[in-house]
């Protein structure tokens, strides 16, 4: 069954390894017939939450910030997969990633209990530490992430030892992002 796929790029750079692995991702998920929708987030003009408990009046336009959160509200809202790609910043998520996953709080705010939406997840994260360690405290919040939201984590791909553009390139992760969007079911 196709599914509807949400692709959230938190790099800074244009086309930097985290947009790679996105790529590849993506391909792999319209080889097996699924829809992607992709923002690049240093694109969009995103402020932070304002913690202001004052969105959720409207479902279409869940934020009283009104910005380039509003081209992601109808996509987070239609998918049935969401992909969180980041660049490892201080062994969590980049900044612009957080920004705008804080953001879709506004979603569940038009929710009784700010309930959230239930998603399937998945995280593709490029770092220049290549050890397991290295991962271990972003996926320990991803963890602990996905627990608190209800949701369930589809996979993950790590791609470690790539610092400047283009390190990913000839690298497995790609070909692992691929194919872990060619097995979603």
């Amino acid at each position: 069954m196709s599914k509807k796929i949400l692709i959230l790029n938190g790099s800074p750079r244009k086309n930097g390894n985290t947009a790679a692995l996105a790529g590849a991702f993506a391909d792999g998920a319209r080889e097996a017939g699924h829809t992607t929708t992709s923002f690049a987030l240093r694109e969009l003009d995103i402020h932070p939450c304002l913690g202001c408990f004052g969105g959720g009046k409207d479902p279409h336009s869940p934020c009283v910030q009104k910005d380039g959160m509003e081209r992601i509200y109808p996509a987070y809202r239609e998918a049935d997969i969401l992909v969180l790609a980041s660049p490892m910043y201080y062994w969590n998520f980049s900044g612009q990633l957080k920004c705008a996953f804080d953001r879709l709080f506004a979603v569940a705010e038009c929710n009784a209990g700010y309930a959230n939406p239930r998603k399937d997840c998945v995280m593709l994260m490029a770092a220049e530490g290549a050890d397991k360690d290295n991962f271990e405290p972003v996926l320990h919040y991803y963890e602990a992430l996905l627990r608190h939201m209800g949701w369930k984590n589809l996979g993950t791909v790590l791609a470690g030892g790539v610092l400047a553009v283009g390190d990913i390139l000839g690298k497995p992760a790609l070909e692992e992002a691929r194919q872990l969007a060619k097995s979603l079911r």
